[in-house]
C-alpha cells in the first residue's frame, strides 16, 4: 500500500502531463473523493496508506481526469450560489457567470412576493433551486426536453429542500395566458463553428444539446423571445445569459421590449440581457 503523499505526487505529475490546468488541486479532490475524507485529513497524516480498493478508485478517477473527464463530473458535484448541487453528464455544469442570471432576478423579486418565476432549460436545476430558495414566497417552475436533465434537477430540490414544479418541455411551449411574472434562461449560445474552439473537457464530455444552438448561436433565443412574449404579463421580466457573440443578436430580438439592459461579467463580457414585457 502506497503512501497518501506518494500518490497524490505521481497523480499530480500525470495530470499535468496530460495538460489538466489545476493538477494539484484536482489530484487532491479526486483523492479525497476516493478516500472519502475530508481535506484536513490529508494534510494531517500524509504518511498514511491507502487501502488497495481505494488506490483502485483514485487510478480510475485520475484516469478519466487525463482524458479529459470533468472534476465535476467525477465528483459529482458543483458549488454554485453557496450550495453544493449535483451534476452528472445529463446536464451542463454550472459557471459562476450563471450566477450572474440568479442575482439579477433576484433584484426583479420582492422577498415575500407572490410571483410565478420559470427557468426554461433548467439542466441542473441550480438557477431554478436556488431562486426557490432564496424567494421562498416565489412559485417557482423548471422546464427542461431533457427528462434525464429534470430527474436531477429533481435530487437537487429534494436535496436542498426548495418546492419547484417540473415540467418537460421545449422551452415555453407549453405556457401561455400571460402568467408568469419571470423569466430566466440560460440557453446553448455556442455557434457550431464555436465548437472546435471549447475547451476539451466541455467539448467532448458536457450535453451538446445545452452547449450548441445551431449555425449563429441564437436558435435557442429565436424560440425563447416570442414564448416568453406570450408567457410573461405585462411588466414581467425576462432575464437570458448570452454569449460573448450575441449581444446584437438578442438585443434585436427584445426590439418591442422595455428597459432592456445589458449585464457584463468579471472579465468584461457581456454575459447578461435583462428585458421588460412592455
Amino acid at each position: 500500500m502506497a503512501e497518501l503523499r506518494e500518490l497524490l505526487h505521481e497523480a499530480q505529475a500525470r495530470l499535468a502531463a496530460a495538460g489538466v490546468a489545476h493538477a494539484r488541486a484536482d489530484a487532491e479532490a479526486l483523492l479525497l473523493a476516493a478516500l472519502g475524507r475530508p481535506r484536513a485529513f490529508l494534510y494531517a497524516h500524509p504518511e498514511a496508506k491507502a487501502a488497495a480498493r481505494e488506490q483502485e478508485e483514485f487510478a480510475r478517477l485520475i484516469t478519466a481526469r487525463a482524458a479529459g473527464q470533468p472534476l465535476q463530473y467525477l465528483l459529482g458535484r458543483q458549488n454554485f450560489f453557496g450550495r453544493d448541487f449535483e451534476v452528472t453528464p445529463a446536464v451542463l455544469i454550472p459557471r459562476p457567470e450563471t450566477e450572474l442570471v440568479v442575482a439579477a432576478a433576484l433584484e426583479k423579486l420582492a422577498p415575500g412576493q407572490m410571483a410565478r418565476a420559470a427557468d426554461a432549460g433548467a439542466g441542473s436545476g441550480a438557477i431554478a433551486v436556488t431562486l426557490a430558495l432564496e424567494r421562498p414566497a416565489a412559485r417557482v417552475a423548471a422546464l427542461d426536453r431533457s427528462a434525464a436533465a429534470l430527474a436531477v434537477a429533481r435530487r437537487n430540490a429534494a436535496r436542498w429542500g426548495a418546492r419547484v414544479a417540473f415540467v418537460v418541455a421545449d422551452w415555453l411551449a407549453p405556457v401561455r395566458g400571460e402568467t408568469l411574472d419571470l423569466i430566466v434562461a440560460n440557453p446553448p449560445y455556442v455557434a457550431d463553428d464555436e465548437l472546435a474552439s471549447l475547451a476539451r473537457e466541455v467539448r467532448d464530455y458536457e450535453p451538446r444539446a445545452a452547449l450548441v444552438s445551431g449555425p449563429t448561436g441564437l436558435e435557442a433565443y429565436e424560440k425563447l423571445v416570442p414564448q416568453a412574449a406570450l408567457a410573461l404579463r405585462p411588466g414581467g421580466w425576462l432575464i437570458l445569459e448570452i454569449g460573448y457573440r450575441a449581444g446584437d443578436g438578442v438585443r434585436a430580438l427584445l426590439g418591442r421590449w422595455r428597459d432592456v439592459e445589458t449585464r457584463r461579467d468579471w472579465q468584461g463580457w457581456e454575459r447578461v440581457v435583462v428585458a421588460r414585457r412592455g
